[in-house]
């Protein structure tokens, strides 16, 4: 028997990490930030000084880099060559470059194939002993992991995702550029404002990050009564 996997999407500031983390903690789930994949690959290339605009180059690295990813959602963690990257990787640098690598195609399906791994291990066994995983992202229920068990894309009012993200301390036109300006660089290469069939789409605009962590709660509730009802194993 395989656990379930809980894959939520939706553009920066609808609490999707938030929700993410908490729904994991509570059903007891890996809690994985596929962003933070695309994050550490844009930390590692600065830190190497590769040229952001060398689609080859970005590539290369992302594809030999040494990564460790720690996915308690009581204590996340990513190292880099063995150094916790946690926190480098929110930096407002990495934040306004990240693009730059998530909108590299052939950088993006390198991660892609990663995170899918990452997913099926944790479905399998891994952190949660073959629970499951709830991962979030852009692309989760849609290219990642279609056969997700429950698929939900998170949307909130643009002005409300950039007060959000104000909110943390971050300074206000940093904050707008790395929300909104990172939502249309990677819209170039993913949809994720619009669900796709079978998504669900959960509006955060009005609500408290336990409403929403409610409501996909009880999406994850029914994914598995049906699944025990059907006696078969998560996808």
């Amino acid at each position: 028997m395989t656990g379930i996997v809980i894959a939520i999407d939706g553009p920066a500031g609808t609490g999707k990490s938030t929700v993410a983390r908490e729904v994991a903690r509570r059903l007891r789930l890996a809690y994985f930030d596929t962003g933070a994949t695309y994050r550490v690959g844009t930390l590692w290339c600065l830190k190497e000084g590769v040229d952001l605009a060398n689609a080859d180059d970005v590539a290369n690295m992302v594809a030999t880099m040494n990564v460790e990813l720690h996915l308690s959602p009581d204590n996340p963690r990513i190292l880099l060559d063995d150094e916790d990257v946690s926190q480098l990787i929110r930096s407002d640098t990495v934040a306004l470059t990240v693009s730059k690598v998530a909108t590299n195609l052939e950088a993006r399906s390198i991660l892609g194939d990663w995170q899918r791994r990452v997913i099926a291990l944790e479905r399998d066994g891994g952190f949660s002993d073959g629970r499951g995983v709830v991962a979030e992202g852009r692309d989760i229920t849609t290219i990642i992991a279609p056969e997700a068990d429950v698929r939900v894309l998170m949307t909130a009012d643009e002005e409300v995702r950039v007060a959000r993200r104000a909110g943390e301390g971050a300074d206000a036109a940093t904050v707008r550029e790395a929300v909104l300006g990172r939502d249309r660089q990677d819209a170039t290469v993913v949809e994720f404002h619009t669900a796709a069939d079978g998504v669900v789409t959960l509006d955060t605009t009005h609500l408290t990050i336990e409403e929403a962590v409610q409501a996909v709660l009880t999406l994850a509730r029914e994914a598995q009564d049906e699944i025990e009802g059907s006696g078969e194993a998560p996808a």
